[in-house]
Formats: C-alpha cells, sequence, structure tokens
C-alpha cells in the first residue's frame, strides 16, 4: 500500500501541481502586499477614503453592511487589473517575441459550399452532393 502511495506521489503531475500551488500562495501574498501597501494607498490620496466597512443602511431595524462587500469588489478588481497588467500583457508580448504564441488566429480547415451550404474542405470547389454546374441538355426531337 505504501508503495502505491509513493507511486502517486512521484507521478509528474501531481508534483507539478503541488508546485503551482505553493507558487501560487507566495504569488497570492505579493500580489495582496503590493494592493494593500501601493494601490490602495495611492485611491486613498486621490479619493480621500481606502476603507469603506463603515458604509450601512437601515431598513426596518435590519442593518446592511455594503461597505464590506464595495471593500471585496474594489480589492478583487485591483488585484485582477494588476495581474492582467503586471502577468498577462508582459508575458503574453514575451511569449510571442519567442515565437511560443502563434502570431494569428488559424485559418480553418473548412468552408461552406457556394452550393448547397455544407462545410467542404478549401481545396474542394463544391460538395459531392452539389448539383454540377453544367448540364447536359436534353436531346430536341426535331419533327420531320
Amino acid at each position: 500500500m505504501l508503495s502505491d502511495f509513493k507511486k502517486f506521489i512521484l507521478r509528474g503531475n501531481v508534483v507539478d501541481l503541488a508546485v503551482a500551488v505553493v507558487v501560487g500562495v507566495a504569488f497570492t501574498a505579493a500580489i495582496t502586499a503590493f494592493v494593500a501597501d501601493l494601490i490602495t494607498p495611492l485611491i486613498a490620496a486621490i479619493f480621500g477614503k481606502p476603507d469603506f466597512s463603515s458604509l450601512t443602511f437601515t431598513v426596518n431595524h435590519s442593518q446592511f453592511k455594503y461597505g464590506s462587500f464595495l471593500n471585496a469588489l474594489l480589492s478583487f478588481l485591483i488585484v485582477a487589473t494588476v495581474v492582467f497588467f503586471a502577468v498577462v500583457v508582459p508575458l503574453t508580448a514575451l511569449m510571442r517575441r519567442l515565437n511560443v504564441l502563434p502570431s494569428e488566429e488559424p485559418k480553418p480547415e473548412t468552408r461552406e459550399c457556394p452550393e448547397c451550404l455544407s462545410d467542404i474542405p478549401w481545396r474542394r470547389g463544391a460538395a459531392p452532393s452539389a448539383r454540377p454546374r453544367w448540364r447536359a441538355r436534353p436531346e430536341r426531337v426535331v419533327a420531320a
């Protein structure tokens, strides 16, 4: 039983997943610190209030704390923006520069037949089920 566990743990995808989780946790801590220490004070300097947790409204003696939701939503949007512009955009540019990503969309393998509107390969003129453009003329019987 221990040998099966050892085989399971040492498979490549389990080790890769464990490394990805550890790197993800460390990356989350770095991005959270960046947002908390640099971006949120910048917002506070511009708009004057970095914390919305005290915002509430009351209906029939029930207090709704929508400020906490605004804090969480704003934090999510800031983190998503920082990750996009600090990680995704530079990595995409680097991968295009190294020719890892295709620079344009691949051409589709099929197109629509002009005759019968079915999907056909690009090189083919028309689908086999489409009627031919030429037709043999029926022979005319000439009366003598």
